[in-house]
């Protein structure tokens, strides 16, 4: 199959000029060994059954005879022997130049006992997440987000995704295998045995701890229903025992959430801190998410045309996927996406925030005149409340939206409205 590109080629170039080592992470099936190959000069893994129990008895007498290889060597699943971080480290030392290793892993190491060091200034990290629809191809990439921080006078673009493909691109994810597959049955094939193999495998694995994977199934459920929410465990745990007659503490409900961010199934989005005019108290909790669309209608049991029949679950789950695209231009740009929430209940579904301080206020719509307007209203409301004598004024206003033909600046207020099947980083 041929390789596309991802926008983290480039971050992870920049990572390799700038240290001895970069580790890469995010969930399975993401592509980050692939990535790395394209990069990589030598690759030793440790996950390949023919050469697992060799290798991990020499990382266990020897690893040093491990590292050794053409550079930048690839060390695959390097979590599976912990070791290799403070090993890696001392060679990074003693050879004194950038761009010895890589790493990749698809879980946070289950015993971090072998590791003694954190590796700052030796190491740099990337997080590899599932494709945005301008990397899988499906966007026409007319509205560079970043453009938008410098200059939205004017925009231009068109979106190819009706509502239909919409709701399929929803439950396919952005599985690299899955966006290279014509069928879009086996496709959906491909996002729900991902899903599978978290529930019976993945999640008891990461830690060698086992778990049910039929309360993982039962909570990942409740996880969906509340995407792009801010529900405690208390309120998960409340939606599960609600048809179950199990009883299940809420220690337990942080013990799998806690698992599911370790394979990275789950990403949160953190709660922004802007400067306001007023006292109004802002909300902190993260906002609930999986790191793909995908996830959640697998967990649901949901396909396209359900999706199509219920628009309510539809907007939240594009929701989901808006966030995911978000985070992979921002990470391209130098930026992170944050959840804005205060006491008074005003929201903004994501901001992008720049590391010189800029930053964008974004509405996440599926579509129509009256929801646009709702977005709009929103996003006024919101920069109103932010103090521009203590912090620069937002760069933009943006509905982000699923369907419409076209990109544009609405001529009343300025707001963009931009369709996800147009923009890039």
């Amino acid at each position: 199959m041929d390789y596309k590109i991802r926008l983290a080629d480039n971050i992870l170039t920049d990572k390799l000029e700038a240290m001895g080592a970069v580790v890469i992470e995010g969930p399975k099936y993401c592509g980050k060994t692939t990535m790395a190959t394209q990069q990589a000069k030598s690759v030793m893994s440790m996950a390949d059954p023919d050469t697992k129990d060799q290798n991990l008895a020499m990382a266990a007498t020897n690893i040093k005879r491990l590292l050794i290889g053409e550079t930048p060597r690839l060390i695959d699943e390097w979590q599976i022997a912990p070791q290799f971080w403070d090993a890696v480290r001392n060679e990074v030392d003693k050879r004194g130049k950038a761009g010895q290793f890589i790493l990749t892993g698809s879980a946070v190491p289950p015993n971090t006992d072998d590791i003694f060091h954190s590796g700052t200034g030796r190491m740099g990290w990337l997080r590899l997440r599932t494709m945005s629809l301008w990397e899988s191809g499906d966007s026409t990439g007319d509205v560079s987000l970043g453009s938008l921080f410098n200059a939205s006078e004017h925009i231009d673009g068109t979106n190819n995704i009706n509502l239909d493909m919409l709701a399929f691109l929803v439950c396919r994810g952005g599985w690299p295998k899955a966006t290279l597959i014509e069928s879009e049955k086996i496709a959906l094939i491909q996002a729900k045995e991902y899903y599978e193999a978290v529930i019976r495998f993945d999640i008891s694995r990461v830690d060698n701890v086992q778990r049910d994977s039929e309360l993982a199934k039962r909570l990942m459920r409740s996880y969906a229903r509340n995407q792009g929410t801010q529900a405690s465990a208390r309120t998960i745990l409340d939606d599960i025992r609600s048809n179950e007659s199990e009883e299940i503490s809420e220690n337990t409900i942080y013990n799998y959430i806690k698992a599911l961010k370790k394979i990275f199934v789950i990403e949160d989005s953190l709660a922004w801190n802007p400067n306001l005019r007023s006292k109004t108290a802002i909300r902190t909790s993260d906002t609930r998410y999986f790191s793909d669309p995908s996830i959640a209608t697998a967990a649901l049991g949901l396909g396209p045309n359900d999706l199509i029949n219920d628009l309510e679950t539809f907007g939240l789950l594009f929701e989901t996927l808006c966030v995911r695209d978000l985070r992979v231009y921002a990470d391209a740009i130098d930026g992170m996406v944050y959840h804005y929430r205060d006491s008074s209940n005003l929201e903004c579904d994501a901001v992008v925030h720049l590391n010189n301080g800029s930053y964008g206020l974004i509405e996440i719509k599926l579509g129509g005149e009256g929801p646009i307007n709702e977005g709009a209203e929103t996003l006024k409301t919101l920069a109103d409340k932010i103090d521009i004598s203590k912090m620069k004024k937002p760069s933009f206003l943006m509905v982000l939206t699923g369907i419409g033909d076209y990109a544009y600046k609405r001529p009343s207020d300025g707001v963009l409205v931009v369709p996800i099947g147009s923009l890039r980083e």
